[in-house]
């Protein structure tokens, strides 16, 4: 009988979800038996890449988002007791899903009530420090409170440096519980390919700011001479395609044509997110970056990366055609040689 892991990425835009796809794909390369749990657009995007597999349901945390930037953190302060609700329902759940299934193992993705004390558990997150200006100590203790019910911790990333998520994943005082460093993960592979696009426009990340961006770029790169490949970042039933003017629009995109995609244009604007920042990193490309207003961590990402000359970035509010013009001062990524070893992290759930 195959092992059964469940893999739980949170619902927070989707790169949670898509950084989840090396180690689905790797537990069913090492024989076991992924079962995936999640809620919106994470689970439907993973219910695209792989069909064949059993999926869950689980209790949406149902958090709301602010239009401004500096009310984005106090109106993520207010939700913490919708969002301690939602992580004991949570917990509720996935105790009966391991009972009922036999569940051998747990990777979540940064849910916090998605553990057990029957089986082997991993939290995987890039924050062992949770950045939110002056209330970071208090962000940071209240994560590691819900840290601490886990076996381990695994850090997509590198333990020295260079390395891509900075302070934000390097605290050697932690004592929580035990921290593997796995490498950077990506769903993508670097391929050469002729160029088919001068930008691709790259969307993610919960509304209303999402769409406060995709109107914003319409808006600034109209006048822009040459090919725009734009992606919205809808996970919707259906892929539309559409061509207008210059732009070539997708409201999403698949694991294979986000591949594609990324290998053949010669500049990325996006979020700086961290796992569009593993992407890219992967692929060696240039790129300029526009954080999303009040997301800390976001902020941090895209400051580090600009401070070390590496990718250019600004304010969502200050984004204009002529903000491309700094690219020349930038290096872009140089591409990573990113190999996790799986097997000897999956050695916890065969003890």
């Amino acid at each position: 009988m195959k092992k059964k892991i469940l893999v739980a990425p949170l619902n927070w835009g989707i790169g949670h979800a898509t950084r989840c796809i090396p180690i689905i794909n790797a537990l069913i390369d090492q024989n076991f038996e992924p079962i995936i749990a999640s809620d919106g657009a994470a689970l439907n995007l993973l219910k695209k890449e792989f069909n064949a597999l059993k999926f869950i349901e689980l209790p949406s945390y149902n958090v709301t988002y602010s239009k401004t930037k500096n009310s984005f953190k106090w109106r993520l302060f207010r939700q913490l007791p919708k969002i301690k609700s939602a992580i004991y329902k949570e917990q509720k759940v996935v105790d009966t899903i391991v009972k009922e299934l036999c569940i051998d193992g747990i990777i979540t993705d940064n849910r916090m009530g998605v553990f057990s004390k029957s089986v082997p558990s991993v939290f995987m997150t890039h924050q062992l420090n949770v950045l939110s200006g002056n209330t970071t100590k208090l962000s940071t203790s209240l994560h590691d409170y819900y840290l601490k019910k886990f076996d381990e911790c695994w850090v997509p990333d590198f333990e020295n440096s260079p390395n891509l998520s900075g302070k934000l994943g390097h605290d050697f005082n932690k004592k929580v519980l035990p921290i593997k460093y796995i490498g950077v993960l990506s769903r993508l592979e670097k391929e050469r390919l002729n160029s088919e696009f001068d930008i691709m426009v790259l969307l993610s990340g919960p509304e209303p700011q999402r769409g406060l961006l995709e109107k914003k770029l319409f808006e600034e790169l109209t006048n822009f001479e040459g090919n725009i490949l734009f992606v919205k970042g809808k996970i919707e039933d259906k892929q539309q395609i559409e061509k207008k003017q210059q732009f070539t629009i997708y409201n999403f995109m698949t694991s294979v044509d986000l591949q594609h995609a990324l290998n053949c244009c010669d500049l990325v604007i996006s979020r700086s997110g961290y796992t569009t920042v593993m992407d890219l990193a992967k692929l060696g490309k240039k790129a300029f970056f526009i954080p999303t207003p009040g997301q800390f961590e976001q902020e941090y990402l895209a400051e580090n990366l600009e401070k070390q000359g590496i990718i250019p970035s600004c304010n969502q509010k200050d984004f204009s055609l002529k903000q491309l013009d700094r690219l020349n001062n930038f290096t872009g990524f140089n591409a990573l040689d990113c190999n996790t070893d799986f097997e000897s992290l999956f050695k916890l759930f065969l003890k």
